[in-house]
């Protein structure tokens, strides 16, 4: 019996009692508790709900999207079930912190917003993990979103952190938003006693040959001038390797020069003719302006 009072007492002692607040070995293994069962409950939402869900959406970006939002409320109501378990009242926690929240939102107005991007990325998945993506003339890919800042990760490799409200105010060009692919061109131009519809032929049957091009729309060849040195052409193709876009650019620059090459089709440089003038003839010519003709 006296051991049995011991542990109760034990368990009851306040070693901390402020403000009303009483906090003992009891009230700390709920607390404890609250957020294991919390822990447990992500778990079996993640594995018997979100799973069966994902079945239906077969999108790895909106996948992450969901897991992310659900995680974030999971964990919002977890951390307000386990202060209520420590005594602090939530209806008194709000009232008091609505007050600290309006000064406190002024000084931090830009992480609030860039805080509410992040749930409306989460919610409207405009911008997903595995999209490619151009933000301030930068092409990436995302790798994590996150509540108030997302990771984009360019082609060398380099992982640039970015506020979510870039990503939701300013245009953000998203090459994999809609599924579908886009047009690309590549240009060149050729000496002008080339044949142009040689060049077409050149180009279309280059551009049929890469397996990385979409065949609807079929590729196209667009005579753009009569620029300086050359006959100026651009060959369009459509392709839905966006994060390889440039090694595709380079494949065909390379097979389009060898083919240029074989056909005895000349690729100009710039070049630019200087005509030397010595000092006795501009005073010869500016002579004869001035000198007066004989009728």
């Amino acid at each position: 019996m006296d051991w049995n009072m011991t542990i109760k007492e034990i368990l009851e002692f306040n070693f901390i009692d402020v403000g009303g607040i009483s906090l003992n070995t009891i009230t700390l293994i709920k607390f404890i508790l609250v957020i294991i069962i919390g822990r447990i409950f992500l778990w079996i939402v993640r594995k018997q709900i979100l799973q069966r869900f994902f079945q239906k959406v077969d999108d790895p970006g909106r996948q992450f999207a969901i897991q992310q939002f659900v995680k974030y409320i999971v964990y919002i109501l977890t951390f307000l079930f386990a202060l209520q378990t420590l005594g602090i009242s939530l209806s008194v926690l709000w009232a008091g912190s609505a007050a600290l929240l309006v000064g406190f939102g002024l000084g931090m107005q830009q992480n609030f917003n860039d805080l509410v991007s992040g749930i409306i990325l989460l919610i409207e998945s405009s911008v997903a993990v595995g999209d490619v993506v151009t933000v301030d003339g930068i092409v990436g890919k995302v790798k994590r979103i996150g509540l108030r800042t997302s990771e984009v990760e360019s082609m060398d490799e380099i992982t640039i952190v970015i506020p979510n409200s870039k990503l939701v105010v300013d245009n953000v060009i998203n090459w994999s938003y809609n599924g579908k692919h886009s047009r690309f061109q590549v240009s060149i131009g050729v000496a002008y006693d080339a044949d142009p519809e040689e060049v077409r032929k050149i180009l279309l049957r280059i551009a049929d040959a890469q397996m990385e091009l979409s065949t609807q729309p079929k590729p196209s060849v667009q005579f753009v001038g009569f620029g300086d040195s050359s006959l100026d052409f651009k060959l369009h193709f459509y392709t839905k390797k966006f994060w390889e876009i440039e090694r595709i650019k380079s494949d065909l620059r390379f097979k389009i020069f060898a083919a240029m090459q074989k056909a005895g089709i000349e690729i100009p440089f710039p070049q630019t003719d200087v005509w030397v003038r010595s000092a006795k003839e501009q005073t010869d010519s500016q002579t004869e302006k001035e000198t007066p003709s004989k009728n």
